[in-house]
């Protein structure tokens, strides 16, 4: 791309991006210590992917994603996943009306622009897999009849801890379609100091006010797919992923070292699927976007691999053997390979 293109494209994606900052100064004024979060949600509405993110309860996963959803202006439904939940209590079912004798569909909360799905990992697995499909497809059937689900279409689903008590973990391939999967710890002394002035009141409320709308969701997205990603930035992306793939390492390029990733042979025993390649030059260019930048620098993709990742690197046996997580496994990736 010439500097002349590029910088044309640098002051459009700057005016398009405007509105980012303003949705994190209204959502900050009630928001504290989960920034991260924040920016993980906005960068999956902007690119049409799902959120996954793992914490103890109480960390305001609830109160992150509401408030993102008031300051968009768009619709927000709440699914709270138990053993026995159905798969009619999310997508919708038909009601027989007897005065006239036919049948309506009544839609389920999975009709929404954005959609918290809490505590995904406590429903049956026949559950799970009707929210996952409507998150693949963007449509649901009900008696037979195709609908579409509403534009733009976020999930951002919860799980607790596998330790907690009447939890079950989520199938690879169930996980794997989920763009993101985000950590969450506590908050640090100082931030927690900050929620109790705010929050510790019996009449506070917190509800934010619309700075943005769904139509700069949907404009957004268009000008993150005309991101430039240079060639040397997408052979980085395909080496994290194939340095994943412990069989394929001799298809890494040259400028990374295959000797000292030889360890990861013993340590990972499935690797990332093609879905993470797309999802981390997506990231990558969603995270440039959010920045205001017209093109991806390295460590855009730094910043989005270990999201991406953890949940689509299984460890090891050895790996467990050694208290090694996907996402010790994903670090230390990182720190492998030569950054171009």
């Amino acid at each position: 791309m010439q500097q002349q293109e590029l910088q044309e494209l640098q002051n459009k994606i700057k005016a398009a991006s405007a509105f980012v900052q303003t949705l994190r100064v209204e959502v900050g004024r009630f928001l504290v210590g989960q920034e991260r979060l924040l920016d993980r949600l906005i960068l999956g509405m902007v690119t049409n992917g799902h959120i996954l993110v793992e914490g103890v309860p109480g960390l305001a996963k609830t109160l992150t994603i509401n408030l993102l959803a008031q300051a968009v202006g768009g619709d927000f439904a709440r699914l709270q996943f138990t053993p026995d939940l159905l798969p009619a209590d999310v997508i919708g079912t038909t009601i027989y009306n007897p005065h006239d004798q036919s049948f309506s569909v009544k839609k389920g909360p999975v009709f929404a622009n954005i959609v918290l799905a809490d505590e995904i990992n406590r429903a049956p697995a026949k559950v799970q897999s009707a929210l996952l499909e409507a998150m693949q497809e963007r449509q649901v059937t009900i008696a037979g009849v195709t609908h579409k689900l509403p534009s733009p279409f976020l999930v951002m689903a919860t799980q607790n801890p596998l330790e907690q008590e009447g939890t079950y973990p989520l199938p690879e391939a169930q996980t794997d379609r989920f763009m993101l999967k985000v950590e969450l710890d506590y908050p640090t002394r100082d931030e927690e100091a900050v929620i109790l002035e705010r929050m510790a009141h019996p009449d506070v409320k917190s509800v934010a006010t619309q700075v943005a709308s769904l139509d700069d969701i949907q404009n957004a997205r268009k000008w993150v797919d005309k991101v430039y990603i240079d060639e040397k930035i997408v052979a980085y992306i395909l080496d994290i992923v194939f340095a994943t793939r412990t069989s394929k390492h001799d298809q890494l390029s040259e400028r990374q070292n295959e000797a000292k990733l030889e360890r990861f042979a013993e340590l990972i025993q499935i690797g990332a699927s093609p879905r993470a390649t797309l999802a981390m030059a997506i990231a990558a260019k969603a995270t440039a976007f959010l920045a205001g930048r017209a093109y991806v620098v390295p460590q855009d993709v730094k910043d989005v691999a270990p999201d991406v990742l953890r949940h689509r690197v299984v460890p090891s046996y050895e790996a467990e053997a050694e208290n090694l997580t996907s996402a010790d496994l994903v670090g230390q990736l990182l720190d492998e390979l030569r950054t171009p």
